[in-house]
């Protein structure tokens, strides 16, 4: 998927952070917007935009209350991923239940917060075979609908997670994702597991990759990435 035309907008009253955050989404190749309170946010063709970040936190109309209000009000569906330091359960159903798309509990990593902008642009893209599609990488292949990869004529069978770990790494190639990154992204968020986990899923990942396992890195101290 290209994500070279696709808008972002930030709302979030904290300027260092929307500063951040714009940096790096630029660098991604996004198109991104920023507004610092969500009346300024309501001042601006939103229905122009791919996909929200909203922070909860801001006053005096809250994330919680601009996002029904572009619901409701508005009618308007552009995915929406809450930005916040609440993440208590009753904060949790009250974003899903104003039709957020995901939500992201501050402190957060650019990685992770990056590769869920993707996913969640990636099931809203209308254009899209309803995630069918294989991706390429080189010589493999991932086969979205069985979970496996292809290596010339070769079928290679994986677990749910070892197949979203490696897409995760493959289509975000040379770029590292810590331990907690990968766990943040690829793991419910209701299942408890520990940094020890990624490491036994991508030794398996390794094994079943044979040559190409090689190509599942490592950078000490730092984290994982796929780089051929």
């Amino acid at each position: 998927m290209d994500y070279k035309d696709k808008k972002i907008l930030i709302v979030d009253d904290e300027e260092d952070l929307c500063e951040i955050l714009q940096y790096n989404l630029d660098n991604e190749g996004f198109i991104t917007g920023v507004a610092h309170s969500a009346e300024e946010a309501l001042t601006m063709p939103v229905h122009e935009f791919d996909l929200i970040l909203l922070d909860v936190m801001m006053g005096p109309i809250s994330g919680f209350r601009l996002a029904d209000m572009l619901r409701k009000e508005q009618s308007n569906s552009v995915p929406i991923i809450f930005l916040t330091a609440k993440d208590t359960e009753n904060d949790l159903l009250t974003g899903f239940s104003l039709g957020a798309d995901d939500y992201i509990s501050k402190p957060f990593s650019i990685n992770e917060l990056t590769a869920r902008v993707k996913a969640v642009l990636k099931r809203s893209d209308p254009g899209k075979s309803k995630n069918k599609t294989p991706v390429r990488y080189g010589s493999i292949e991932l086969d979205t609908v069985r979970k496996r990869v292809i290596i010339g004529d070769e079928k290679i069978e994986l677990t749910r997670k070892e197949f979203e770990i490696l897409r995760l790494l493959i289509e975000n190639q040379g770029k590292i994702f810590s331990r907690e990154d990968i766990l943040n992204i690829v793991w419910e968020r209701d299942v408890i597991v520990t940094n020890r986990t990624v490491d036994v899923n991508i030794t398996r990942l390794r094994n079943k990759l044979g040559n190409y396992g090689a190509s599942l890195k490592n950078k000490t101290g730092y984290g994982y990435y796929f780089e051929l």
